[in-house]
């Protein structure tokens, strides 16, 4: 008698208790479509319904006799997920002590049908060729960075401090910006030289201002068929059909953002991270994993080569450089702009934000082409305190944070946005408020009068510029919202940097770090960069061009303490029983743990939250432990016959890896 046959199928679930494989057998008339990556739907003994899953593995039954369910339907013969994903997928969420379902969601789009059954009555693509031109530009670009061809033809893990400037690409005719980050042509120089090779080559970056960067550069070296665009803002049906060319059996390069960094393309080759310190590449949702992270783990588990590229070093990248995980490769020759530390002279006020030097440094250079000014926040006035006391205006109705949108307006609220013409302190009565920070509009204004004549452009989320001539102009940008000037910026001002180092955030030191470094790198060769105001350490690292050796100095300090990413951190939130369940699940499993490790708990609103801080070696048991006790708290929850009293919180949220923890 013949073995039977059975799908183990990964249902698509946010509980916890479904994050496993279920065996069900597959009947004689969906043999031919059950095929292991298939989209099927499968029944549900204790929930009595049907729902969508994964058809993960087939094999065969158990010796011991017992009764499976049959597969309702195959949605879809297409194979969506391969078992590279449902591995990459498994590793990725047990490490984060998450479900793989939750990782999947990021990756796989919503089912086309028009869009799927349009690409499966085309023709297979065929393997893209690099012309020997663009190979022979890749070369030379690499070249710049002596060992990194041979690093990455021998699938090291590299890290390589981008030198800053612009690159203009040939042509003028072509979509995107006619200058890129010298980063980006890097980047996509190694991934041509990878696709060259026959495999393929996948680039995450933070944004979609990156994503054209990379898109461009690679137009200069590559077939435009061989680049597949991974975007939170395409339209579901382009999303779908770029995933099936990603799942071709022929080479690709992959340019996306944070989920872009688990896309299932042909024999990757190349794994590239650029500027890992910007929070977009932390994923907000469960089970959150950083794409800095999920790249580690998928060059474990898919032999390949892994750079990490940026204008600054983050105490992660650092941390594995020191181990020896991570090689770093530096470059043939150093480049640094010209970076000046501007403070108020004699005579001066010191609530001036802009220096004289600086003052005088933006007019002479607006002679010849546009200056860069850079702020904190955007808006104009992004906060308003009390005339009499100082004490920050609330809203009386949500208690969030005034704001003033124009010169002269009434305040309204920066959560609710209810107005607050009738506003008086809570503190002292009164009913006057003052501006306390200017906005990027509000700097603007300021600076047109002091500029007559001059042409202002401000770039925030509100205003939106992604690239500019090379004409006189006064860009106010906030960061990460900088525009690319053609032939780069002839000076750039660095404001409100006092302001933003005073930002509560263990990591606020590499933040500002890394956005006066990516301004800066977008100056004109010689041109001036002006940081306002600001001294010491990071001050220093910028003005010297020493990131690494900020890093260094950073990751030396947290290591008495013992704050990440000298340990990993989990963070337990939720009903004080289930906290401390979780909490006695990882004394038991990894009693090794000083005692120290556990921080709290302490009230966190109407549950509890904890800390817990573990060594890399002590990772697999501390997350397996904390999963265990998460699916045993909803086991828990589901065996509760009456629901949770009203107003009380019954959910237990676990986050590993926490990059600021507090209590």
């Amino acid at each position: 008698m013949a073995a039977r046959r059975v799908a183990r199928v990964l249902v698509d679930s946010p509980l916890p208790q479904l994050d496993r494989l279920f065996d069900y057998a597959i009947p004689d008339e969906l043999a031919a479509d059950a095929v292991v990556g298939a989209r099927v739907r499968v029944p549900l003994r204790s929930a009595g319904r049907v729902i969508d899953g994964y058809l993960v593995e087939i094999g065969v039954a158990d010796p011991v006799d017992r009764p499976l369910s049959d597969l309702e339907s195959v949605v879809s013969p297409m194979p969506v997920l391969p078992p590279r994903l449902y591995a990459l997928a498994r590793r990725v969420a047990d490490r984060a002590a998450g479900g793989a379902g939750d990782i999947l969601r990021l990756v796989i789009p919503k089912r086309m049908v028009r869009a799927e059954r349009a690409w499966l009555a085309g023709a297979e693509p065929a393997a893209p060729q690099v012309a020997p031109a663009g190979l022979e530009r890749a070369r030379q670009v690499l070249a710049d960075f002596p060992q990194l061809a041979e690093q990455l033809a021998a699938r090291g893990r590299i890290a390589v401090d981008a030198a800053p400037g612009l690159v203009r690409l040939p042509g003028t005719a072509q979509e995107g910006p006619a200058d890129v980050g010298s980063w980006a042509l890097l980047t996509a120089a190694a991934a041509a030289a990878t696709l060259a090779a026959g495999r393929s080559a996948v680039l995450v970056a933070p944004d979609y201002r990156d994503q054209d960067q990379l898109q461009a550069a690679l137009a200069a070296l590559v077939p435009a068929e061989a680049v597949v665009r991974v975007d939170a803002r395409q339209s579901g049906p382009d999303r779908y059909r770029g995933y099936l060319r990603i799942l071709a059996p022929v080479p690709c390069i992959v340019v996306g953002n944070r989920s872009a960094v688990y896309a299932p393309a042909h024999e990757v080759g190349l794994l590239a991270v650029w500027d890992d310190g910007d929070p977009l590449l932390g994923e907000p949702l469960s089970p959150g994993v950083h794409a800095r992270d999920a790249a580690l783990v998928r060059q474990e588990l898919e032999p390949c080569a892994l750079l990490l590229i940026g204008h600054t070093r983050t105490t992660d990248v650092q941390r594995l450089v020191d181990a020896g995980w991570v090689r770093e490769v530096p470059a043939r020759r150093r480049r640094s702009p010209r970076v000046i530390l501007s403070a108020t002279r004699e005579g001066e006020s010191r609530a001036s934000r802009v220096p004289s030097a600086a003052f005088a440094a933006a007019r002479e250079a607006l002679m010849t082409g546009p200056v860069l000014v850079q702020v904190a926040r955007p808006g104009y006035a992004p906060s308003l305190v009390c005339a009499e006391c100082r004490k920050p205006a609330r809203c009386r109705h949500c208690g969030g944070p005034l704001r003033a949108t124009r010169h002269g307006a009434v305040p309204d609220c920066l959560w609710c946005g209810r107005t607050a013409a009738a506003w008086t302190c809570a503190s002292c009565g009164s009913d006057r408020v003052r501006m306390s920070s200017s906005g990027s509009v509000r700097t603007a204004d300021e600076l047109g009068r002091a500029f007559p004549h001059t042409r202002i452009i401000v770039a925030d989320g509100e205003h939106v510029v992604t690239a500019l001539d090379g004409r006189p102009a006064l860009v106010i940008a906030t960061r990460g919202a900088e525009p690319i000037a053609a032939g780069g910026y002839a000076a750039v001002l660095l404001l409100d940097g006092d302001r933003m180092l005073q930002t509560e955030d263990l990591r606020i030191g590499e933040s500002c770090l890394r956005w006066w470094s990516n301004a800066a790198a977008l100056a004109a060769p010689g041109a001036a960069v002006h940081l306002v105001g600001v001294t010491g350490p990071v001050a220093r690292a910028l003005a010297t061009w020493s990131q690494p050796a900020y890093a260094r100095t950073e990751l030396a300090e947290r290591a008495p303490l013992k704050m990440p990413p000298v340990v990993r951190v989990a963070a337990v939130e939720g009903p004080p029983r289930d906290v401390e369940a979780v909490l006695a699940a990882v004394r038991a499993a990894a009693p090794e743990l000083p005692a120290d490790a556990v921080l709290g708990p302490v009230p966190a609103g109407d549950g509890a939250r904890a800390l817990v801080r573990f060594g890399y070696g002590a990772g697999k048991v501390v997350t397996g432990a904390v999963r265990g006790a998460v699916v045993a708290a909803a086991l828990r929850g589901r065996r509760r016959p009456k629901g949770p009293p009203a107003g009380t919180r019954n959910t237990l949220r676990v986050r590993v890896d926490v990059l600021d923890p507090e209590l």
